[in-house]
């Protein structure tokens, strides 16, 4: 038992839905665990059907399905972390909140998906208040974009200066930590703002890159951000980790045509041995 232990790859949980032109979501997710050297596991909540072009359809999971997905992973394959994406009803986000009560010790990283980075909105309406209610004050760390932080904020934000209010606005309604990600603003440069503890703690900025080549970026982020925090890296540590691995993959990718619309990430562009855990 004690050699099995020690020879144990590294675990993390995808909680999302499922892109079947496979440039984000669940199968975005996938890929960036096993990039960064990571164990992925999976929990499906809805089924997209979804190509580079857009989202024509939404095929919901069942609750109870979704449940069960969760506990079997969590209660045999004991992820080091969860990162959290599209969750589209409310009774959904009420089985999530559900479980994590029952598991706090691991950490969360939730990406609000609401809407697609075709302007698709995958989120109904009334699960917003759920969510800001009862999923996010769990949560490790929150990572919208700035549509999404206009959503949960109900605030406008053009510039950094207003990121960083925006920030400060979700932690007071619960969040621990907050990456609020700048890449719809104008501009050169990409900026994410990191707000900790009552704090606009640390800015990131890398220039920004050209390419229609962005789809599944959040989800990405996110993924990175949970295989890192499951590697055991701080938080800090973790975000900055992550977005050196998503800049690299959309510069590596920012050329390749897949589809007609918008691509995928490189995301195996200098992909990682699985990591034997040491415990």
């Amino acid at each position: 038992m004690k050699n099995y232990l020690r020879n144990r790859y590294i675990p993390v949980l995808t909680i999302a839905g499922s892109d079947s032109g496979g440039g984000a979501g669940i199968q975005a997710d996938l890929k960036t665990f096993a990039a960064l050297g990571c164990f992925g596991t999976s929990a499906i909540t809805a089924i997209t059907v979804q190509n580079t072009l857009g989202v024509s359809a939404i095929h919901s999971i069942p609750p109870e399905i979704i449940k069960g997905q969760i506990l079997a992973v969590i209660e045999d394959i004991k992820p080091k972390a969860i990162k959290i994406g599209m969750l589209d009803r409310p009774e959904v986000v009420d089985v999530i909140v559900e479980i994590l009560k029952a598991y706090p010790k691991i950490p969360v990283v939730f990406d609000p998906v609401m809407v697609a980075t075709s302007g698709d909105k995958l989120i109904q309406d009334e699960t917003v208040e759920a969510l800001s209610k009862n999923l996010i004050p769990l949560c490790k760390i929150i990572t919208p974009n700035l549509d999404e932080a206009e959503i949960l904020t109900g605030m406008k934000i053009k510039d950094k200066e207003e990121m960083e209010i925006a920030g400060l606005k979700l932690i007071s309604l619960g969040a621990k930590a907050v990456l609020l990600k700048g890449g719809h603003l104008a501009g050169e440069t990409v900026y994410d703002v990191l707000v900790k503890d009552g704090n606009a703690h640390l800015t990131f900025d890398k220039p920004k890159i050209h390419t229609k080549n962005v789809h599944g970026t959040g989800c990405t982020l996110s993924s990175a951000i949970a295989a890192e925090l499951a590697k055991g890296q701080t938080l800090e540590e973790a975000v900055e980790n992550a977005r050196d691995y998503i800049w690299q993959a959309i510069d590596q990718g920012k050329d390749v045509v897949t589809g007609a619309g918008s691509g995928p990430l490189n995301h195996f562009y200098n992909p990682k041995k699985q990591i034997k855990n040491e415990i």
